[in-house]
């Protein structure tokens, strides 16, 4: 079975990003993510309503990567520190060698290519540093834009869930893209 160690945390650079440690310094900007209906809009969670929220939510985050059960970063430009995104491993799955992958960026950042080259370096992440076998992406059928970025990063539909989540009085689908270690 695998065994996660997100410690020392992993900072990675792409060509354009350097995905960091969230801290309490992100709030304003993971505020500004969590309680925007634009960029919550096809994830079924509470829209953040201030900055405790805000930071409830990076308290969470760090605590995952303290116990090694989840890994976020912040997506930052290289010669900006400020949070433009989260990205990161959710629903590890030691026994199947296998986790699931997730992000948001905030809307003024959407089109430039950012979340495909964050995704696509951190595949290389998972397949060569965490040893998966497999990584899905869970989305909503009528996220189009996440859909194209994961096609674009060589996910294949895996399956098309009906009604299987029940969310604020209401049953909502999802689809499961997968991708194997070459």
């Amino acid at each position: 079975m695998l065994e996660f160690n997100f410690h020392p945390f992993p900072i990675i650079e792409t060509e354009r990003l350097l995905l960091r440690r969230m801290t309490n310094d992100d709030v304003n900007e993971v505020f500004e993510l969590r309680s925007n209906p634009e960029t919550m809009k096809y994830i079924p969670r509470p829209l953040a309503k201030n900055n405790e929220d805000a930071l409830a939510h990076i308290d969470v985050i760090n605590k995952n990567i303290d116990n090694n059960i989840g890994i976020n970063w912040a997506i930052t430009l290289k010669d900006n520190p400020r949070l433009l995104g989260i990205i990161g491993y959710y629903r590890l799955q030691p026994e199947n060698y296998r986790a699931e992958i997730g992000y948001m960026l905030l809307p003024e950042f959407h089109g430039k290519g950012i979340i495909p080259e964050a995704v696509n370096r951190l595949i290389t992440y998972g397949f060569k540093d965490l040893k998966l076998h497999s990584i899905e992406a869970v989305i909503d059928p009528e996220n189009f834009a996440s859909e194209k970025v994961l096609q674009k990063c060589g996910f294949v539909k895996e399956a098309h869930f009906k009604e299987s989540e029940f969310y604020e009085g209401r049953f909502l689908d999802k689809v499961i893209y997968s991708l194997l270690e070459k």
